[in-house]
Order: structure tokens, then C-alpha cells, then sequence
């Protein structure tokens, strides 16, 4: 899974701890760097982070809570 960032935003950093939590790692891509932000733009539309892409399930989220509770309905053991 790969998981496009800014470092320092709270958002991304809500999403990381509870990934961790879930024991789930991702690619991570900071759109500090503009080829990043750029291929954001062209992947989802809008230069918005936390976004998730999961190619494996073909599913791609912006906004934390939705990665966090899709992250969870998905991955966490019951």
C-alpha cells in the first residue's frame, strides 16, 4: 500500500499511529518533494493528504478518518 504525506501534518501522523496499531506499513510518499505532489494530483484529482492507495483491493481514500476505519475493517484481526 502506498500512503502520500506531508511531514509535520497531524492528519497523516493520526493515520500512521493507527496503522501501527494494525501492525500495517505502507510506502510512503511525502509531497514535500513536487514529483510527488504532482503524481498525487494526477492519481487522485486534488493535492490533499493523508491519501491511501491500496492497488491490491483497488481502492483509493483521501481524508484520515475514512483510511483509518477502512484500514480497520479491512486489516484488523478479529
Amino acid at each position: 500500500m502506498i500512503l502520500y504525506i506531508k511531514q509535520g501534518c497531524p492528519f497523516g501522523a493520526k493515520v500512521l499511529s493507527a496503522s501501527g496499531e494494525l501492525g500495517i506499513t505502507f510506502e510512503i510518499r511525502d509531497i514535500a518533494d513536487s514529483a510527488v505532489a504532482n503524481e498525487l494530483v494526477k492519481r487522485g484529482g486534488k493535492r490533499q493528504v493523508p491519501y491511501l492507495v491500496d492497488e491490491e483491493a483497488s481502492v483509493e481514500i483521501y481524508e484520515s478518518d475514512d483510511i483509518i476505519a477502512y484500514l480497520q475493517e479491512k486489516y484488523a484481526t478479529k
